[in-house]
């Protein structure tokens, strides 16, 4: 009786709420890839650029990389 309980259980919490259907949303948006496999043209310009000019003056080429993440998939 004590099987059925914790099985009714997991089933029950496994109904409600939103996780469900919150899954099944991640599964057919998750990236195909690793994020730092993602984009490499512009994660290449955007590093090039931070090393050589510093964080600050590279604003253009990292909301480009984000840009390109977002399309990959990533929230970022």
């Amino acid at each position: 009786m004590s099987g059925q309980t914790a099985e009714n259980d997991v089933c029950s919490s496994a109904q409600t709420g939103p996780e469900p259907t919150n899954m099944v949303v991640e599964a057919e948006t998750k990236p195909k890839k690793r994020i730092c496999c993602a984009c490499p043209e512009t994660k290449k310009v955007r590093d090039e650029c931070i090393v050589e000019h510093g964080e600050s003056a590279c604003t253009k080429w990292i909301e480009a990389h984000r840009m390109c993440l977002r399309a990959e998939g990533f929230n970022v």
